[in-house]
């Protein structure tokens, strides 16, 4: 499984040869270091930890200073781990890129998104609102929860006003429009997660991948 950490730029438009206008997001993916190996001899899964983005030695912990002096990587401030099948193709200290990527693949790209505060069951839930005009007194406000005689209580679980917005999203099959290597970005067709300067998880499609 490929996958590489990255930052979200912003959203612009490329033109095709053809002309078309194409909606894309802007990430800047790496270059990330490969920080520990996990085997199944001494963790029980194969899997890689990698980072994204140097972090200031004053602003590591000595337990942090500790893990990457122990497989010698340079410190870095995000840390994910990728499950892997085959880990000898992994060494602590190596570097992944946007060029160990292929234009034109499909991508599956996980985020952060917008926090939105507290929202009313409209906006959250996208419910319908009450008449707005003859006395009515039930513009926005949600209608019945629950019976009263019985079960005289609201159940777990209503689509009712709350907290919105800041989950872990994952859009799906997102292609991989452009690469500009010499710079680490990377150009994907349309929105992904997050606002700008979010972190992003990026990897090849787990469905729909051409083969």
């Amino acid at each position: 499984m490929k996958a590489i950490l990255g930052k979200k730029i912003g959203m612009t438009q490329i033109f095709t040869e053809t002309g078309e206008a194409v909606p894309v997001t802007v990430i800047e993916a790496g270059p990330n270091v490969v920080t520990q190996i996990k085997t199944v001899e001494t963790d029980g899964y194969n899997a890689v930890q990698i980072g994204f983005e140097d972090l200031k030695e004053s602003r590591a912990n000595k337990p942090t200073k500790g893990h990457f002096a122990k497989w010698q990587a340079p410190l870095k401030k995000y840390l994910r781990e990728v499950r892997v099948d085959d880990i000898d193709n992994y060494k602590p200290g190596q570097v992944i890129t946007v060029a160990d990527f292929e234009e034109g693949k499909k991508l599956d790209i996980t985020g952060t998104s917008k926090g939105k505060g507290t929202q009313g069951h409209i906006k959250r839930w996208g419910q319908a609102r009450g008449p707005m005009s003859h006395g009515s007194k039930h513009h926005r406000l949600a209608g019945a929860l629950a019976a009263g005689t019985y079960p005289s209580r609201v159940f777990k679980g209503n689509k009712a006003a709350g907290r919105m917005g800041r989950d872990t999203v994952t859009v799906q099959n997102v292609e991989l429009v452009k690469i500009i290597a010499d710079r680490n970005l990377m150009l994907v067709k349309g929105a992904v997660p997050g606002g700008k300067g979010s972190l992003l998880r990026i990897q090849y499609a787990v469905k729909g991948q051409d083969k």
